[in-house]
């Protein structure tokens, strides 16, 4: 009986004496993990919240060049919370792999489904960057005179994926900004002078100086036309088949372009009439023969 007694308190003994072994095991191991991956774990945190904050001031910034450079108020909020949200993607990767957490198959997955959908949305993204550019660099904007795409209007608002235009006979165009940024524009708004480039023609019978003298009146009666840049041109510029051609040069503002372009047209015709200066048309003589 003491002997079982003996065994008993000798086996009670040796598991206790086992457990505190493996307690002070897992301690030592808790320790170790604690001090490899704390500070790990304190430097990830650290760099979280210092990150978060340049990413919030750089968008903050953006925001404010944005809005300094006049930039469509609906591609700011767009752009800096595209921007702020991708720098918080790669911020938050860089402290994944910092704890120890394997990114190396979440980058994959990321990039294949941007990948993805970039293939699907190429066009979206293409007309996105032309908006992006048109935006930026403003080749032209809001109230601009335009021709693009074979189309000739005003612009009407510059969005994010198109641009809408106005046609003078009050059609509207819209047209994809990858197409805009990419191809030919012509801004007949962008300069403050331009000049009317106009051609009259006389009869071979008529008098030369005296049609330029009138040519020369008439533009010097009109205001709205310009010494400077240059001053008005008159020249013979061609014989041709069946008339003798002035070209006729002015500067103006880029308003009045029209108004002069039409207005010398009317002045000149009715002048040209009162003077007896004909204004000569293609004929033909057609002559009839019968054969019996």
């Amino acid at each position: 009986m003491l002997f079982m007694i003996f065994v008993f308190d000798f086996f009670k003994t040796t598991s206790k004496i086992a457990y505190m072994e493996k307690v002070d095991i897992y301690i030592e191991k808790g320790i170790s993990l604690a001090i490899e991956y704390g500070l790990n774990l304190a430097l990830a945190i650290l760099t979280l919240v210092v990150g978060m904050f340049i990413i919030n001031s750089f968008v903050r910034f953006l925001k404010k060049t944005m809005n300094k450079r006049g930039v469509d108020p609906s591609l700011v909020p767009f752009t800096s919370s595209l921007v702020g949200t991708l720098l918080k993607v790669m911020l938050l990767v860089s402290v994944a792999s910092m704890v120890g957490i394997e990114t190396t198959s979440f980058i994959a997955v990321l990039g294949a489904a941007g990948l993805a959908v970039g293939l699907a949305l190429q066009g979206s993204l293409a007309n996105f960057a032309g908006g992006v550019l048109i935006l930026l660099f403003k080749p032209f904007k809001v109230g601009d005179v335009i021709e693009t795409q074979g189309f000739t209007g005003v612009v009407q608002s510059i969005q994010i994926f198109n641009t809408i235009m106005n046609t003078f006979d009050n059609k509207k165009i819209i047209i994809p900004n990858g197409a805009v940024s990419s191809g030919p524009i012509t801004n007949y708004s962008a300069e403050e002078f331009r000049r009317v480039d106009m051609e009259f023609g006389i009869g071979y019978d008529d008098d030369i100086k005296k049609s330029k003298d009138i040519l020369s009146k008439l533009i010097a009666a009109d205001n709205r036309i310009l010494q400077e840049p240059a001053k008005p041109f008159i020249a013979l510029k061609e014989l041709g088949e069946s008339s003798v051609n002035f070209t006729v040069r002015v500067w103006a503002k880029a308003e009045d372009y029209w108004g002069i372009f039409f207005d010398m047209q009317e002045n000149v015709k009715l002048t040209f009439d009162k003077e007896g200066i004909s204004i000569p048309f293609p004929q033909r003589d057609v002559h009839l023969h019968q054969v019996k």
